[in-house]
């Protein structure tokens, strides 16, 4: 019981320190009026993991009540805000691999460039594989494979290919700028990878 108590009093402390770095980061990544909160609740039970039952709780908009992380919260939501945690926690973690599907769903511009900064900070102490559909993301990686399906009349295939600097500035020019990639395309596309790694 002594043991269990310390460790509740430790968890209240890292508990809000959590809270506040992870309702930070939400704010940073699109959703302003965002509250992350670590709930701690006493368990009827006891466990060599103490008493405490921990949730994760969010309000993603202003006026909403606050309630389960995995109730509330979209994918586009959950995946922010699971680069929040991960953010949070670089330091005390030890996953070697971290992997997201589509972070920047639902966000762009300025937003988007904030995600893809994140995630290239994470990948300086661990590997991150992100699937995304916006340039700014993609131009904030070390290194960027182009996936394509293609379909036959009775199949499907998907091809994944390495890009070099040249065809990665043609991929990211085609993420921005649609079927037409005019010159002005590409060397914004440039200029986007050369600010990312600078």
């Amino acid at each position: 019981l002594a043991a269990s108590d310390k460790l509740h009093k430790s968890r209240q402390k890292a508990a809000k320190k959590l809270s506040q770095e992870v309702t930070q980061s939400m704010h940073t990544l699109g959703m302003e009026q965002g509250q992350f909160t670590v709930e701690l609740s006493a368990q009827d039970h006891h466990s060599k993991h103490g008493d405490d039952l921990i949730q994760f709780m969010v309000q993603t908009n202003a006026g909403q009540v606050a309630s389960a992380l995995d109730e509330t919260a979209s994918g586009g939501e959950l995946s922010r805000i699971s680069l929040a945690i991960q953010v949070a926690t670089a330091s005390c973690t030890k996953l070697p691999t971290l992997i997201f599907d589509e972070v920047d769903v639902g966000i762009g511009g300025a937003v988007a460039e904030v995600v893809g900064k994140l995630l290239r900070e994470l990948g300086k102490t661990r590997q991150v594989l992100c699937v995304t559909h916006l340039a700014q993301v993609a131009a904030q990686s070390n290194h960027h494979y182009l996936v394509k399906k293609t379909s036959k009349s009775s199949s499907t295939e998907t091809h994944i290919t390495a890009l070099d600097n040249k065809t990665r500035t043609q991929e990211i020019a085609r993420m921005m700028g649609g079927v037409e990639i005019t010159e002005n395309t590409l060397n914004h596309a440039a200029e986007m990878i050369q600010r990312a790694s600078a």
